[in-house]
């Protein structure tokens, strides 16, 4: 018998939860594996397989901005279940308004080279410390509006949202 798939909506309501859709399919290969994933689950494994260090690493990417689902599969032959992967959604709904100056952040955000970028994650990178900070504090300090501050953040893999703070991610896919 096999298993009833769950249709799940992804809702945008705020214009920066933009960055990170466009994010997770800005690349042949995210694009491909998102399809992959969307079909079916994939251990860390099955990942590397198929889309090499670079897919791993993007894998760890969906899971920091929670579009995988994760479950543990038995595998003939081994001790241990594996950690595996399958996309969340099957849907996404923009439901959004927003004044064109912000909608234009965070597409120029989506868009903008990756050297560009880096630079900013760095900036921000470096005024969260190691102990996480207030999101209006490091918003008001790099002098950054809080819509553009939000999609910087929410296309780094290094950054990551907790409650009010903005703090480094370093999770991995298979811990």
């Amino acid at each position: 018998m096999a298993a009833a798939t769950m249709h799940r909506i992804k809702v945008i309501n705020d214009v920066s939860d933009l960055v990170p859709i466009l994010r997770a399919v800005d690349t042949p290969l995210k694009l491909k594996l998102v399809t992959r994933l969307g079909e079916s689950w994939l251990t860390v494994e099955d990942v590397e397989k198929e889309f090499g260090a670079e897919g791993v690493k993007t894998l760890a990417f969906f899971e920091k901005l929670r579009l995988i689902d994760t479950r543990w599969v038995a595998r003939e032959g081994r001790k241990q279940p594996d950690k595996s992967y399958h996309f969340y959604y099957s849907t996404i709904n923009i439901n959004t308004t927003s004044p064109l100056a912000e909608i234009s952040e965070v597409l120029a955000i989506a868009m903008m080279s990756p050297k560009e970028y880096g630079k900013l994650e760095e900036k921000i990178y470096a005024a969260v410390g190691p102990e996480g900070r207030f999101f209006s504090d490091t918003a008001e300090e790099l002098g950054m509006s809080p819509t553009r501050l939000k999609g910087l953040v929410k296309r780094s893999d290094k950054l990551e949202y907790r409650g009010h703070r903005i703090e480094r991610f370093t999770a991995e896919p298979g811990e």
